[in-house]
């Protein structure tokens, strides 16, 4: 890898789509800077510098030599392993081009003065709607002066290897030197309150509720574990407070000279509630708008100045949200179980924070050195976890902690792993004993003496696997298609059951390459940007074998491309690049760019030989533009066939009030993207959080849309998709989609058990009717 020019970014140049650059949480954090959210400031030391600091070191093989010795049936393996590979590059330097920009970065961040920063950890595969990579790495707070901070940005890189991070990563599947570090630098706020939000009821994955958990002095401890927060639930109809639960906190973690320790709450706080209910209402608000803006529930973590002032700190999506399912397998399966229940003796409650039901022996672990004595089937009962746990979590029938609450290490990760958990019990270490066997219903926060007669060893409504294998082996008439954009999960969600991708998305791709593609023309590198474009769209097509994979062409609007390598200098300026120059249009004027990404296609086709890959045209606003990129498309090569479709985007006006036109110019499907038809139909910028709340893929003249194009193109036997949030959103649209007879519906990866359940009822009303 040669040398990145730029290892700093400040927030105002990241967006949402810059994950690729500088991790899930660097681009929220930049994506709410640039929407007015109040973030602390900062900057943001890319990913591309710790691929640089890794090559110039060359770590790469001894690192690799150090991760063959963990074994899963051998937890302490990965703290063996974890240990080797910190102490190593902890132990190389630093090269000068990264130090000398990040120190020059600090200083302007503090004009002139050092400032107390918070570094933090934000990993290129970080917060994709399927794996949660959260809480792996480290942060540090109140790092001051040039010495301290570049001490933390090494710390941060090794934190890339802590032992629940390589865990996680060989389960996901994902390849541990494609997954990169970014380290956001932000001023640091000394917290007089911190905490987090969820835009929807994480345990029973209601939607129309907002969970706020606050509590007294720095973060880390509500992550952690450590402390139990004030608890409230909140109506999103009308913000009323539906449940208040305050809870006792004795210590905090706070900033005492240069020091960040744990110091005692004052006495005549520990028992008094930490915010008022404005102070509630006014952070649920502030939440829901940022739900509304990213269209998919948040988990947000924020805090509260000494002048009570609020800043939002990181917005993530909800990776464990489920939805349950009436009527279904595992609901029948819990009802068997819960009147088994009612007989037992219960002993002990606390907050549920999974759903679900598992009974087995009591295994105590005082702390991660303990961790091998866990058994399949145990009962894990612990103070509270951390992320050392995590080996031992996905053995166990249920999980129990004395403190904690909904957002603490245990209740996200036992969610993620689908495993009955209740924390925050108080006492559970020192009421249950070792081999005593137990009941825990995860769902309730009710702990019960014995076990249970059923064979299933865990029924859990929500996370089930069970349910998983019921909805994935339902066959349905409607195809089932998934949104993908990095290349990373192509592999895990290739084994799901989806008839394919519906959705390919070329930015993500274009933004790993990185350069501006008029640059790399200018410089006479096409072959070298071709063979990295085909070498990303490859590795979906061979994911899928013979799956279709429909790749829509660059969709970058301006203000996009200009974050790219010397985008600037390419690049118009525009006051609303949304509807400027974007899309068919560009392709016509910039034919050697549009080019780049057709050579790339042929490549895949010809000499790869994967003719699974399609190509779909975004955002045409005229038949006349579609029949200019169609020649184009053909002068290159790209003929239609049997095994190479030409699709079009549905997300203008126009292209449903002309689809007839469109029709005739020849190809051989629709997507409808949903997103931007809604947005141009209603007249909403979605992206405006003083008008976004208006945004609704459901209104009826959306609804009218969406009829009109499946009817027109069922009328002409054409292929109709739709590919936007909503599917993945709301239930009630799926069924109207396929009661107005459309052809596939392509949702995001974690909708795609759901999704096929709802497809599956909703054509078999319509089969009943």
């Amino acid at each position: 890898m040669t040398a990145q020019k730029k290892f700093v970014y400040w927030f105002s140049e990241i967006d949402k789509d810059d994950g690729a650059l500088v991790g899930g949480k660097g681009a929220n954090l930049g994506e709410m800077y640039n929407l007015g959210v109040p973030v602390p400031p900062g900057f943001i030391i890319s990913a591309g510098a710790y691929f640089h600091f890794i090559e110039e070191n060359k770590l790469k093989d001894r690192i690799t030599e150090y991760l063959k010795i963990t074994d899963k049936n051998r937890p302490e393996s990965y703290t063996e392993s974890s240990e080797k590979i910190k102490k190593l590059i902890t132990s190389s330097p630093i090269p000068p081009e990264i130090s000398r920009e990040v120190l020059k970065a600090y200083a302007r961040l503090g004009g002139l003065k050092d400032v107390y920063v918070a570094v933090r950890s934000s990993a290129t595969a970080e917060d994709l709607p399927d794996a949660s990579f959260a809480g792996q790495q480290r942060t540090f707070l109140n790092v001051k002066g040039d010495a301290r901070l570049m001490i933390a940005v090494r710390e941060c890189w090794a934190s890339l290897f802590e032992p629940r991070a390589i865990f996680y990563r060989e389960e996901k599947g994902f390849d541990h030197f494609k997954v990169g570090l970014a380290i956001p630098v932000q001023k640091m706020i000394q917290s007089l309150l911190s905490g987090i939000i969820f835009t929807c009821d994480p345990v029973t994955g209601e939607k129309n509720k907002i969970v706020v958990d606050v509590i007294y002095g720095l973060g880390d401890l509500i992550v952690q574990g450590e402390v139990t927060p004030d608890h409230y639930l909140i109506d999103k109809s009308d913000f009323a407070i539906i449940r208040k639960i305050p809870s006792v906190q004795k210590v905090q973690l706070a900033k005492v000279n240069d020091r960040t320790i744990k110091t005692e709450v004052p006495r005549s706080k520990q028992n008094k509630p930490k915010i008022t209910d404005k102070e509630a209402v006014k952070l649920a608000k502030m939440a829901q708008k940022l739900h509304q803006h990213y269209f998919f529930p948040q988990d947000i973590e924020f805090c509260l100045d000494k002048k009570r002032k609020i800043f939002i700190v990181q917005t993530r999506p909800v990776t464990t949200l489920k939805e349950s399912k009436e009527n279904s397998w595992e609901i029948k399966q819990m009802e068997k179980v819960e009147n088994e229940i009612e007989e037992k003796k219960e002993i002990l409650s606390g907050q549920p924070a999974s759903p679900g039901i598992g009974w087995g022996p009591v295994v105590l672990i005082n702390s991660k050195k303990e961790i091998r004595k866990v058994k399949t089937g145990d009962i894990l009962v612990t103070s509270m976890t951390t992320p050392d746990f995590v080996p031992a979590m996905k053995k166990v029938s249920a999980i129990v902690t004395d403190k904690g609450g909904l957002t603490s290490h245990a209740a996200i990760v036992s969610r993620e792993l689908g495993v009955p958990c209740i924390v925050g019990t108080i006492n559970a270490t020192k009421i249950l004993k070792n081999d005593f066997v137990i009941t825990v219903d995860g769902t309730h926060g009710k702990i019960y003496k014995g076990g249970l007669k059923t064979k299933t060893k865990i029924i859990d409504p929500i996370f089930s696997s069970e349910s998983e294998k019921v909805s994935g082996n339902i066959k349905i008439a409607t195809k089932l298609y998934v949104n993908l954009a990095d290349h990373s999960l192509a592999d895990s969600t290739a084994g799901k059951n989806v008839d394919g991708v519906g959705l390919l998305r070329a930015e993500f791709m274009m933004a790993e390459i990185g350069e501006h593609p008029k640059k790399v023309i200018k410089e006479k590198r096409q072959k070298e940007y071709i063979d990295k474009l085909a070498e990303r769209m490859g590795i979906f097509c061979r994911a899928f074998g013979n799956r279709p994979v429909v790749y829509r062409a660059s969709d970058f609007k301006t203000n996009e491309y200009q974050s790219l390598k010397d985008g600037d200098l390419y690049e118009p300026q525009e006051s609303n690049p949304m509807l400027g120059f974007r899309g068919a249009y560009r392709y016509i004027v910039d034919e050697k760019v549009f080019s780049l990404e057709l050579e790339a296609i042929k490549k895949v086709r010809n000499k790869m030989g994967l003719k699974n890959l399609w190509l779909m045209i975004p955002f045409v606003r005229t038949p006349g533009e579609l029949l200019q990129v169609k020649k184009i498309v053909t002068s290159e090569g790209l003929i239609r066939s049997n095994s190479f479709k030409l699709w079009m985007m549905v997300e203008i006006p126009s292209n449903v009030i002309l689809l007839e036109e469109f029709l005739k110019v020849g190809i051989d499907g629709v997507s409808i993207g949903s997103n931007d038809l809604t947005m141009l139909i209603m007249g909403t910028d979605r992206d405006n959080n003083e008008v976004a709340s208006v945004f609704d893929e459901r209104n009826p003249a959306v609804l009218w849309a969406l009829e009109k194009t499946i009817k027109i193109c069922n009328k002409n036997n054409i292929t109709c998709s739709i590919c936007g949030q909503g599917p993945s959103e709301y239930a009630d649209l799926v069924e109207k989609l396929v009661e107005f007879g459309i052809t596939s519906i392509s949702v995001n990866p974690d909708a795609i058990e759901r999704t096929r359940e709802l497809i599956y009822n909703a054509e078999l009303k319509i089969i009943s009717n």
